[in-house]
C-alpha cells in the first residue's frame, strides 16, 4: 500500500472562479452562459517605478547619467552647489506664493460673506406650457365666431357650454352630406349584394372542389405506396433476384457471362410507339425516363414522355403526352426534376416533374429559332456566366444550338453549323448555296467543358469546341453510314466510342485518326454505352434483338455475352443504358417496352 502511486493533475484553473456567469445577448435576445471564464487570481499588486529604456523618459535619464559620469569632481560639486542654491530660491518663492494665496483666500471669503448679507434678487416666474391635448383648458378650444343668422343653439361639452360657430356649422353640413351619400350608395349596392351571394356560393363550390382535390392527392400518395407494397409481393421472386442472385455457373463459363431478365415496363397507351430514348436519373437511382415516338417518316403520330421506377413496374410514375414524337431526352445533373426533350418536328422543351401540369414549362417555337428537322439528341451543360440553365441540341438541319432558360422563354444561340464538303448548289441568279450536313449524335467531354464530338449521317465524326463556331478541331472518317451514337469514356479522357448502321462499333483515341478497336456485329447497331463502374466495359444493341457486352480487360476480340433479348422477327432493339449504381441495364424496343436485365458477375468485374 505504501508503494501505490496516487497521481494528481495540477491545472492552472482557479477553483474559486465562477462557472455559471450569464450575459444578455442582444443578437439572440436571451441570456447566454459565457464559455470563457477568467482564471487569473491576483494576490499582490505593487506600483513599479521601472521605466523602459526606449521610452523618452528613459533616454533622458540615460543622458543625464552619462553626462554626470563624464564631469570632474570639482564640476560636480559646483553643479551640486548651484542646484542647492536653485532649490533654496524655489523654496523661498514657494513660501511667498503660499502666503499670497492665503491672503487672497481670506479676502474672497470676506467678499462672499458681504454678498450673502445683501438681499437676494427676485426670482423670475417660469411660464407654464399649455397642454394642447387637454380640452378643458381655454387655450385649446376653438375661437368663438359670429353665430349663424336665425339660429342659436347650444350643446353640452364636458364641463363647459359653447355656442356653435360658423366653422362648426360647416362641419355639421359636410357630415350630413356624407351621411346622405352613404345611404344612397347602400341602396345601389343592394342588387350587387345579391349577385355577390351567388358568387360566394360559386366560390364555396370551388373551395369544396379544391378540398376534394387535396383529398385526392393525399389518397393518391397512399394508394401509390400501397401499390408498391402489392407489387413487391407480386414480383417477390424478381426482387430477390435483383438483390441477391449471383449466377454460380459463371465459374465454369471461361469468363463468359449472361444477362438475367428482371422487370418489363410498358404503358398501355404507348404500345404502338417506339422507345426512341431512355435515360437514368442520377439522383434517384431507381427512376428512369423513356421517350416514345417513331423513326418512320411516313408513320408519325403523337409522342409520350413516361417515367418508370424499379419500385413499381406495373404502372409509370409520370406520363406526359406531346403532339409530336419524342426523339431524345436528358435529365439535369443538379436539378433532377428538369427533363430536356427533343421532338421530331424540330422543337425542344423542358418538363418540370414538380409541377402537376402536363405541359412543358419551356418550349421553342418558329420565332425562337427551332430546328427545321428532327432533334436527335439533347445534353444539359453547366450554367452560363449569369447562372442561367442551358442545354445543347443537334438536329438533321446541321445546326448545333445552345438553349438558355431566361425567365419565361428559351433563348437560342447557334454554336456551329455542319457543312458538307463539295456540295454547293446553283441557286437563282447564279448564287452559291451551301448544303448543311446532318447531325445525328453528339457528346461532351467529361472534364474539358468546351470539347465535344458530333456524329453525322454521312458517317463522319467532328471534334469541335465551343470557342470556335466556324472551324473544327479535327474530322474522323469514321463510318460508311449514319453515326447513331458517340460517347466519351468516363475514365480515360482521350478515348471515345461510336456505333453505326454499317454494323460496326469502333473505339477511338481523339489524338489518332485511325480507330484503336473495330468490332463487326454482323447487323446494324442501334446504340452503344460505356459502363459506369469500369473503363473497359461497354454494351451495344443490334436490330436483330441481341445485346452484346464487351470487357477489353478480359477479351479484346469478342464479346463476353451476346444474348437475345427480344424476338427479332417482330421487334427491334433501339437503345441501351447502364444504371449508375446497380448492376442493371435497361433496353428499349420498337413495341414500346423497356426490359431490365441484371449483369452476371463475369460481366461486372472491377478493374484492379
Amino acid at each position: 500500500e505504501l508503494e501505490e502511486e496516487f497521481t494528481r493533475v495540477l491545472s492552472a484553473n482557479n477553483p474559486h472562479a465562477p462557472q455559471n456567469i450569464v450575459r444578455y445577448s442582444f443578437k439572440e435576445r436571451a441570456y447566454k452562459p459565457i464559455s470563457y471564464v477568467d482564471q487569473t487570481a491576483i494576490h499582490l499588486s505593487l506600483g513599479g517605478n521601472m521605466i523602459l529604456r526606449d521610452s523618452d523618459e528613459g533616454r533622458r535619464q540615460s543622458l543625464r547619467l552619462s553626462n554626470a559620469s563624464e564631469k570632474t569632481p570639482s564640476e560636480t560639486s559646483a553643479v551640486e552647489s548651484e542646484e542647492a542654491e536653485i532649490k533654496d530660491e524655489k523654496s523661498t518663492e514657494d513660501t511667498q506664493a503660499a502666503e499670497e494665496e492665503a491672503l487672497g483666500a481670506e479676502t474672497a471669503e470676506a467678499a462672499e460673506a458681504a454678498e450673502a448679507e445683501e438681499a437676494p434678487p427676485p426670482r423670475v416666474k417660469e411660464q407654464k406650457l399649455a397642454n394642447q391635448f387637454n380640452f378643458i383648458e381655454r387655450s385649446s378650444m376653438t375661437l368663438v365666431n359670429p353665430l349663424r343668422v336665425g339660429c342659436c343653439c347650444s350643446f353640452l361639452l364636458p364641463y363647459k357650454f359653447c355656442l356653435l360657430s360658423v366653422s362648426q356649422w360647416e362641419i355639421y353640413d359636410t357630415y350630413t352630406e356624407e351621411l346622405q351619400k352613404m345611404e344612397k350608395s347602400k341602396e345601389k349596392e343592394k342588387p350587387k349584394s345579391q349577385l355577390g351571394k351567388k358568387e360566394e356560393k360559386r366560390g364555396r363550390k370551388l373551395t369544396s372542389l379544391e378540398s376534394q382535390s387535396d383529398g385526392i392527392t393525399k389518397i393518391s400518395r397512399t394508394a401509390k405506396i400501397v401499390e408498391r407494397m402489392v407489387n413487391e409481393n407480386i414480383f417477390d421472386d424478381i426482387l430477390q433476384d435483383f438483390k441477391y442472385f449471383e449466377d454460380p455457373s459463371d465459374e465454369y463459363r471461361d469468363n463468359k457471362g449472361t444477362l438475367l431478365p428482371l422487370w418489363k415496363f410498358q404503358y398501355d397507351k404507348a404500345k404502338s410507339l417506339t422507345v426512341t430514348a431512355i435515360s437514368w436519373n442520377l439522383k434517384y437511382k431507381d427512376l428512369f425516363a423513356a421517350g416514345y415516338g417513331s423513326y418512320d417518316f411516313m408513320n408519325q403520330s403523337q409522342g409520350m414522355l413516361v417515367l418508370y421506377t424499379l419500385k413499381n413496374p406495373s404502372f409509370p410514375e409520370y406520363v406526359f403526352s406531346s403532339q409530336s414524337g419524342i426523339m431524345c431526352l436528358d435529365f439535369h445533373n443538379d436539378h433532377p426534376h428538369l427533363v430536356a426533350v427533343g421532338f421530331y418536328d424540330g422543337n425542344v422543351a423542358i418538363y418540370n416533374l414538380k409541377k402537376e401540369s402536363s405541359q412543358p414549362i419551356y418550349k421553342s417555337s418558329a420565332k425562337s429559332g427551332k430546328h427545321t428537322d428532327p432533334v436527335w439528341q439533347v445534353k444539359w451543360q453547366k450554367d452560363d456566366m449569369d447562372n442561367n440553365l442551358n442545354f445543347f441540341s443537334v438536329s438533321s438541319d446541321g445546326r448545333i444550338v445552345s438553349w438558355t432558360l431566361v425567365k419565361n422563354e428559351l433563348v437560342h444561340t447557334d454554336v456551329i453549323k455542319l457543312p458538307v464538303e463539295g456540295t454547293t448548289m446553283q441557286g437563282p441568279e447564279v448564287l452559291q448555296l451551301q448544303v448543311l450536313g446532318c447531325g445525328r449524335s453528339f457528346d461532351f467531354h467529361k472534364k474539358i467543358d468546351h470539347l465535344f464530338l458530333i456524329g453525322t449521317e454521312e458517317g463522319k465524326i467532328y471534334k469541335c469546341s465551343k470557342w470556335y463556331s466556324r472551324q473544327f478541331l479535327d474530322v474522323f472518317e469514321a463510318h460508311h453510314m449514319p453515326v447513331d451514337s458517340v460517347s466519351w469514356n468516363s475514365y480515360h479522357l482521350k478515348v471515345f466510342i461510336s456505333c453505326s448502321s454499317d454494323w460496326t462499333v469502333k473505339i477511338w483515341d481523339h489524338t489518332i485518326k485511325t480507330p484503336l478497336f473495330v468490332y463487326d456485329l454482323k447487323t446494324a447497331v442501334g446504340d452503344v454505352a460505356w459502363s459506369p463502374y469500369s473503363s473497359t466495359v461497354f454494351a451495344a444493341v443490334t436490330i436483330d434483338g441481341k445485346a452484346h457486352v464487351f470487357d477489353l480487360n478480359v477479351n479484346k476480340y469478342e464479346a463476353l455475352c451476346s444474348q437475345v433479348v427480344v424476338d427479332k422477327k417482330k421487334n427491334k432493339i433501339t437503345h441501351i443504358q447502364f444504371n449508375p449504381v446497380h448492376p442493371v441495364v435497361i433496353i428499349g424496343d420498337e413495341r414500346g417496352q423497356v426490359t431490365s436485365l441484371k449483369l452476371s458477375p463475369n460481366l461486372r468485374k472491377m478493374p484492379k
